[in-house]
């Protein structure tokens, strides 16, 4: 996933990309009916990315998906910037609330689980700045599952933000060496475990004098990866991370009721 062209994401026109998100319309023109609706454009380019990766979402690929010219394409949305708004606002909607009545950790494992399964089935997603996030329905609905979890425990608002962001921080960044680690075995042949197989029997032939330098690392390196190759589990690192940082959020809790 190269992600240069994600620089686009936030440079478009604010106020027609909040109107797109929203269904607001500006004022009807004269002509013929539209053959299409703006929601199949945007299914189009989700499913064009799906396949490919976001740098294959363009005016043009999108129109050939859709059997149309690329300018007629600009009927519906004003250029790709606003696009890939509407894009990620789109599969923001496929998140869920958690279930009524979990404690607060629970809540916050649950909507970090969602997002975890969500950039598992759309990778693009790491691709797409989150400094300027789509002022869309489905995006306010997922920042508000984030911070309802933490509501009322103790913390105040602007240090619930930053627990958000704490959380879709560590998902973005675990799930995204989790795809890499998925992408490598898919190009090289080789699972994780097959590739340390392979490495082991050369990285025990090296001499006992050169070794002695790394003994920490050596010892922890090995029980880590026969842990990790045992369990052939991608997700350790998120779930052991989110754990602990809902450890932090915890004692930071406990502090303020004391």
């Amino acid at each position: 996933m190269t992600g240069v062209s994600t620089q686009e994401n936030g440079d478009g026109d604010p106020r027609r990309a909040i109107e797109l998100l929203w269904g607001i319309s500006p004022p009807p023109r004269r002509g013929p009916k539209p053959k299409l609706a703006t929601a199949d454009v945007v299914r189009a380019a989700v499913a064009l990315a799906d396949a490919e990766d976001l740098d294959a979402v363009t005016i043009r690929r999108v129109a050939e998906q859709l059997g149309v010219s690329p300018m007629s394409l600009y009927t519906y949305v004003p250029g790709r910037a606003e696009l890939l708004d509407l894009m990620t606002d789109h599969v923001h909607g496929e998140l869920t609330d958690p279930e009524e009545g979990l404690g607060w950790r629970a809540a916050l494992t649950a909507v970090a689980e969602d997002q975890w399964a969500l950039l598992h089935r759309h990778p693009w997603l790491l691709q797409v700045p989150t400094g300027r996030p789509p002022l869309g329905p489905n995006s306010f609905a997922k920042y508000e599952r984030e911070l309802r979890a933490v509501e009322g425990i103790g913390l105040g608002d602007v240090e619930m933000d930053a627990v958000a962001g704490l959380v879709t921080g560590l998902v973005r960044t675990t799930a995204r060496s989790s795809l890499d680690n998925a992408r490598l075995a898919r190009t090289t042949g080789l699972t994780d475990a097959q590739w340390w197989e392979r490495a082991w029997p050369v990285l025990a032939g090296i001499p006992a004098a050169d070794a002695a330098h790394y003994p920490i690392s050596s010892r922890v390196g090995q029980a880590a990866g026969a842990a990790h190759n045992a369990a052939e589990n991608p997700a350790h690192a998120f779930r052991f991370g989110l754990a602990r940082v809902l450890d932090g959020i915890e004692m930071l809790v406990l502090q303020r009721q004391q």
